[in-house]
């Protein structure tokens, strides 16, 4: 039995499901005062309240994507830190619910969880590849239930069409997700000695690709130490602690050494930014520093 059959993992995931359908919906106002609660003071209780307030949206998202027969638990847990991540990034300055803004990123965290588990052979990386794999079955079905036949070149070509994607593509999706999976230890043929996975192109990066990066980031860094430069001193030290740390310490605590409300911390901040993105954005204008 695996561990997603055990008893104990099942009445757990329904408890979890249970108290998120009955956790009381929250409103704008109270939506304001938590995410300004976790963003400027890191309160933990405010992000728990969110969490456990819009853990429905993402019950309700994993619903969507039970069909590709993973876990149901491990869905939801992906969405859970979609929605931490729209907690994390969410600004209450815009008129905006954090319901419609983390419903982006609870989606967005499922599908990356399915392609990384759904089958290495089956999925692709581009645009057109995702588009087709999230939604060609549903077009599938809909096509064969409108038509009263089995899905054909026709078909092929009418989501081609909708999907703004190659014939070709359409075809390679369907292969992938309605074939097989292959070995790739296996022949080429009954006689040959040479197996699929000896035909596989190296994808790692070439020596110059790897100097390339190390170098563009090497001058980032660069950029952004010299940057730094323009800045006062209480500006520095702001920016250094607040962005350039693992863990940033909070607008309050910087307030409290300052002797300013966190309000002018964080207007300091914006400031800073934006002298520090001027400046950078001058050095890339430079011809020199577009060529290697």
């Amino acid at each position: 039995m695996s561990h997603f059959d055990d008893p104990q993992t099942r009445e757990a995931n329904l408890a979890f499901i249970r108290r998120s359908m009955n956790a009381p919906l929250l409103s704008k106002d109270e939506e304001q005062r938590l995410t300004r609660a976790w963003r400027d003071d890191s309160d933990e209780e405010s992000l728990h309240a969110l969490i456990e307030a819009y853990s429905r949206l993402v019950i309700a998202t994993a619903a969507r994507f039970r069909h590709y027969g993973l876990p149901s638990g491990d869905l939801i847990q992906e969405g859970v830190l979609g929605l931490m991540q729209a907690a994390n990034r969410f600004e209450p300055e815009r008129d905006l619910r954090f319901a419609t803004y983390a419903s982006w990123w609870v989606r967005s965290a499922m599908q990356d969880f399915v392609l990384r588990n759904w089958s290495i052979v089956r999925t692709g990386t581009t645009a057109a590849q995702k588009s087709l794999f999230f939604n060609m079955r549903r077009l599938r079905r809909q096509i064969e239930d409108n038509d009263g036949e089995v899905f054909g070149q026709s078909g092929r070509e009418m989501v081609a069409a909708q999907l703004g994607v190659r014939l070709t593509d359409v075809e390679e999706m369907e292969g992938r997700l309605f074939g097989g999976d292959s070995s790739l230890n296996a022949t080429l043929g009954e006689d040959a000695e040479t197996a699929w996975i000896d035909m596989l192109a190296d994808e790692r990066p070439t020596p110059e690709d790897s100097f390339q990066v190390q170098h563009d980031q090497d001058r980032r860094r660069d950029w952004i130490e010299q940057a730094l430069g323009c800045l006062n001193d209480r500006e520095r030290i702001i920016i250094e602690e607040r962005r350039l740390q693992e863990d940033g310490v909070t607008l309050e605590s910087l307030g409290e050494r300052f002797g300013v409300s966190k309000e002018r911390v964080r207007q300091l901040e914006s400031r800073a930014m934006k002298k520090m993105h001027h400046w950078i954005s001058a050095q890339v204008s430079q011809p020199e520093d577009l060529h290697f």
